[in-house]
């Protein structure tokens, strides 16, 4: 069992430590406090990953629809055949 890099003799290290500094009354306080921050931790950490992948496609949506658009309007913003000619004769 390896949890944050930390073994399972550290991890029982750690506990009898913090046994011996805060007591048997405090502890499963600060387990639960402990545990209700990586929730929230872990909440804010999902909702920023789903926001940074809706971002990514929104990005990619608008980056086909501009590919699609583009050659039409280049297509629009060239000058006609006809209308060259028509320059041409008058001048």
């Amino acid at each position: 069992m390896n949890i944050f890099g930390i073994g399972l003799p550290e991890m029982a290290l750690i506990f009898v430590v913090a046994l011996l500094i805060f007591g048997p009354k405090k502890l499963p306080e600060i387990g639960r406090s402990l545990g209700k921050a990586l929730r929230s931790f872990q909440e804010a950490s999902n909702e920023f990953q789903k926001e940074i992948k809706r971002e990514a496609e929104q990005m990619e949506t608008s980056v086909k629809m501009q590919a699609q658009l583009e050659p039409e309007a280049k297509k629009t913003t060239q000058p006609s055949p006809e209308t060259e000619t028509e320059k041409a004769s008058e001048s």
